[in-house]
């Protein structure tokens, strides 16, 4: 059975350990080391459309990187592309929802699909666009944030207020909505003000039952920052 196992504190790598026939899919560029027993090949996943889907909901390279035990058991290192954490889960009963770039690796098991959300969610939200990538099918699941990473039960009654760039991953039962405040009165042009004022932009807010993966870090500044570190933009 293929194990994914988080190794290290800061920066963590994926240690993920493979049986002779087993394989896992991994964002492209992910692979840091593996053993001569495995083999990487860079495939379409799906084909181009369901490819270009994923670029334009995951910001994802067209190709994925497939590693397989071709020639006997093997481990091998992944590493996320933001400096952060990683979180492994189960999908299966549960699917998951994932943020921009939050994609690290999957078993074969799992499918990436595409699917579309309201336009409200994809106006103003970064949480993917007007398309999202939903991990479907049976195997484990890693994703990764910027900073450390953090799981939130939401349950039924207690709904949860989160500023949309921190959030990684979710259950895709529960329900979201985008908003410019965490308030409940003063209509849209109160919304603004309070949201220009608290220094909080959008946030989701999640409601039903189930698990949201949130990160310590806000990716827009990690982002914002790398921009600026470039030569010629200083």
């Amino acid at each position: 059975m293929t194990q994914f196992t988080v190794t290290g504190d800061v920066d963590p790598f994926l240690h993920v350990s493979l049986m002779r026939g087993e394989k896992i899919i991994c964002e492209s560029n992910a692979m840091v080391m593996m053993e001569s027993t495995l083999e990487l090949k860079g495939k379409m996943t799906g084909g181009l459309g369901s490819a270009l889907m994923r670029r334009f909901a995951n910001d994802e390279s067209l190709f994925q990187q497939h590693i397989e035990a071709v020639h006997g058991d093997g481990d091998c290192l992944l590493s996320p592309t933001l400096p952060g954490a990683i979180q492994v889960v189960d999908v299966g009963s549960t699917h998951y929802m994932i943020s921009d770039g939050a994609f690290v690796a999957a078993e074969s098991g799992v499918n990436l699909s595409v699917r579309t959300q309201n336009l409200g969610s994809a106006a103003f939200g970064q949480t993917g666009g007007f398309f999202i990538c939903e991990a479907t099918g049976t195997g484990k699941l890693a994703v990764s944030g910027f900073g450390s990473s953090f799981v939130i039960d939401v349950e039924p009654g207690k709904d949860v207020i989160i500023d949309n760039a921190h959030v990684v991953a979710w259950d895709s039962r529960l329900h979201h909505e985008i908003s410019v405040t965490t308030g409940k009165s003063g209509g849209l042009l109160g919304s603004l003000v309070n949201s220009v004022t608290s220094g909080e932009g959008m946030v989701l807010k999640f409601s039903g039952q189930g698990k949201v993966i949130i990160c310590s870090r806000n990716r827009d500044t990690f982002t914002s920052w790398l921009l600026k570190a470039l030569p010629g933009n200083n």
